[in-house]
């Protein structure tokens, strides 16, 4: 069969093993693996991922020791004490052709649990706990432990493992002299710090045999001052490789680094040109990774030259037949990872379990389960943004007949403002799939249409969704009729034009949002090629990697178009609503631009001179030319009475249920929900 990735589709040796294509599902700590009964959920989340193509999975982190596990709660084991209860996912990926590795992660100074160990007693600034230095007997315990584990998952059905050098866990602080100040055989001179990824492996390799995949994680860019050279990282592929191991996969950035690696804002294919450093010095495969999220860039990546296999973790949490689709001639129906965190890295952080925006059914696959109805209805869905695009597709899938009504030209709702954000333009990505989505169910979509009582009641209508979503709160000030202000509406959906000082009032996501877009002389930037030297430079990323760590001594550098005061009445701290794993990223880039943070404040008037406020018991005008009003928002649910008072059964989801913040993820899992069950 004719494809157009084939580069992307073709079989790769590794080891032993022929794999049917180039694409990996990397690891990803999904909350599972701690669950009562997550053994039988893992099991069907991989075996969808397998049966959708991928050739090659790598588990969430597994620790070989009780040592080194991540402390993330009383349920969670170290691998020889749960290793029986994982057959059932090596069986279950295998039914479906599918091939998996286990991951071993040795947490190192990054564990929550109190007796935490690492290389030097270092406490690592995320994390309250300080551990304690390893013993030279320890230490040959724990590679001793690896290489039992390596062994053990065999036996367990395993196809190997992939043995975690990176990240900032306990292999990768080994290897730098940021982590490692020991004066033994483990620390010191770079072939010291090396030693303990080489002995792993090389030991690993020797119990486990010839046959069992052995994938070493390697750091390929640390981004933390004191990280390995490109020198050292090379050379540590070199040794790896002499060790035995069969494959290279790349890692980017320890946890703690304060260089965003994943978020939306990261341009696709970023740092790809890190990981064909590592290629060009060994012989095995190396595996390019990070904001890799389509098969036409996998494909670019693999032709090019610069990677013999692509990682891709979060694309597989937002639509499960990636590879079969991409395969098959229908990549446009691939529902794309935006890089939103949100459902993602935000629960795990949060001590929730894994999903996915974009995919409420990924990890809950045993439960949220999406059939033909036991009988068809007419349905009517009132709002087109994604919890109205989510609700229309899903009844839709189960067989009923579905209007879906939209008062704008387009689909989208809320994520047509979302795309406006330089760094969101992935945002489109999902409008774009649900469109091919609506289409393909044949959805009947009433564009430029305002739904009406009388309308829906007329069209004779079983039920009605209400995803109309929401409308700016009105600020209750003097002036705020001004024209000096306007609504955040007015600036991201009509683009009206905004002065060069501007206030923002309400540091909610939409005044964060609101105050990015100002810092940029135009619109829409969006995550392609050439955006990646800019957001090296911005994030000041030694491209050379002669720097140890890779990044500059001079750090980064960035600049506002506009001069910003972003304003909330609190005065707590900026930033509190927003995600757990980019919030620090956004903050961070607004204070880099110089955007000045305003918190305590009372609004008192709008007029010619500007925003007048009070801080405290002082008075201030901030002089400005436009006030852009974040102030929050409420529900839009003007339908809803006269449809209950004409005894049409009514489903509130998304804003028009709750508006406290512009929810995607409760909207869209909201609305898949509810579909499941009408």
């Amino acid at each position: 069969m004719t494809t157009s990735f084939p580069h992307l589709l073709s079989p790769l040796r590794v080891g032993t093993t022929v794999l049917k294509n180039r694409v990996l599902m990397g690891s990803m700590h999904t909350g599972l693996e701690e669950a009562p009964d997550g053994y039988a959920k893992m099991a069907a989340f991989y075996a969808a991922r397998a049966r959708g193509g991928v050739a090659l999975m790598v588990t969430g982190g597994i620790s070989p020791n009780a040592q080194g596990k991540l402390g993330l709660g009383d349920g969670e084991p170290a691998f020889p004490d749960c290793a029986d209860k994982h057959r059932v996912i090596t069986e279950a990926v295998h039914a479906e052709g599918g091939k998996i590795l286990l991951q071993l992660l040795h947490a190192g100074r990054y564990s929550k649990q109190a007796d935490l160990v690492a290389p030097s007693p270092i406490r690592a600034p995320i994390n309250s706990f300080e551990p304690r230095e390893l013993s030279g007997a320890e230490i040959q315990q724990t590679i001793e432990d690896f290489a039992d584990t390596t062994v053990l998952a065999a036996k367990t059905g395993y196809d190997g493992v992939e043995l975690m050098g990176s990240e900032g866990y306990l292999v990768s602080t080994f290897l730098s002299q940021r982590t490692n100040k020991r004066a033994d055989d483990w620390g010191g001179t770079w072939e010291n710090r090396k030693r303990l990824f080489v002995e792993i492996v090389r030991r690993a390799r020797q119990k486990a045999g010839a046959d069992v995949i052995l994938m070493a994680r390697v750091s390929v860019l640390d981004l933390v001052q004191g990280g390995m050279t490109g020198a050292e990282t090379m050379d540590l592929a070199r040794s790896l490789e002499a060790a035995g191991a069969d494959i290279l996969n790349s890692g980017i950035g320890w946890h703690e680094a304060r260089i965003p690696t994943i978020m939306h804002s990261v341009p696709r294919n970023a740092f790809v040109w890190a990981t064909e450093r590592i290629k060009e010095v060994v012989s095995i495969p190396v595996i390019a990774s990070n904001r890799i999220n389509t098969p036409e860039r996998a494909e670019a990546v693999i032709a090019s030259g610069q990677a013999d296999m692509v990682s891709m973790a979060r694309p597989f949490l937002a639509d499960a037949d990636f590879v079969a689709k991409a395969a098959n001639g229908a990549g446009g129906e691939i529902n794309t990872c935006i890089a939103c965190n949100q459902a993602c890295l935000d629960n795990i952080f949060s001590g929730r379990l894994a999903t996915c925006m974009v995919n409420p059914r990924a990890c809950h696959e045993t439960e949220l389960i999406i059939e033909p109805a036991a009988s068809v209805k007419k349905i009517a869905v009132v709002g087109a943004g994604p919890g109205g695009m989510a609700a229309a597709a899903t009844l839709a899938e189960r067989g009923h007949a579905v209007t879906l009504y939209e008062a704008e030209n387009r689909l989208g709702g809320q994520f047509n403002m979302a795309m406006a954000i330089p760094g969101k333009k992935e945002y489109g990505e999902t409008i774009r799939y649900f469109s091919n989505r609506l289409a393909q169910l044949a959805v009947d979509i009433r564009l430029s249409t305002r739904a009406t009582v009388a309308g829906l009641t007329d069209a004779d209508h079983d039920a009605v969704v209400l995803a109309s979503g929401v409308t700016p709160r009105a600020l209750d000030i003097e002036g705020a009729d001004h024209p000096k202000a306007m609504s955040y509406v007015d600036v991201l959906w009509h683009r009206r034009p905004v002065g060069e000082r501007v206030a923002i009032i309400g540091a909610g996501g939409i005044g964060f949002d609101v105050a990015e877009y100002l810092t940029h002389a135009n619109g829409l930037v969006g995550p392609d090629d050439a955006d990646v030297d800019a957001f090296l430079a911005e994030w000041g990323i030694d491209t050379t990697l002669g720097e140890a760590g890779g990044v500059t001594a001079s750090g980064p550098v960035m600049r506002s178009a506009r001069q910003i005061t972003l304003c909330q009445r609190s005065e707590a701290r900026f930033g509190r609503s927003l995600g757990k794993s980019t919030g620090w990223a956004i903050r961070a880039t607004l204070q880099m631009k110089g955007v000045d943070f305003l918190g305590g404040v009372t609004y008192r008037r709008i007029d010619d001179a500007g925003l007048h406020v009070t801080v405290g018991d002082e008075d201030r005008l901030i002089e400005v030319d436009s006030v852009v009003i974040c102030a929050g928002q409420e529900p839009l649910r003007d339908l809803q009475e006269g449809l209950e008072a004409a005894d049409l059964p009514v489903h509130l989801i998304g804003g028009a249920d709750e508006a406290a913040e512009l929810d995607a993820q409760r909207a869209i899992d909201q609305a898949v929900r509810l579909a499941a069950t009408m």
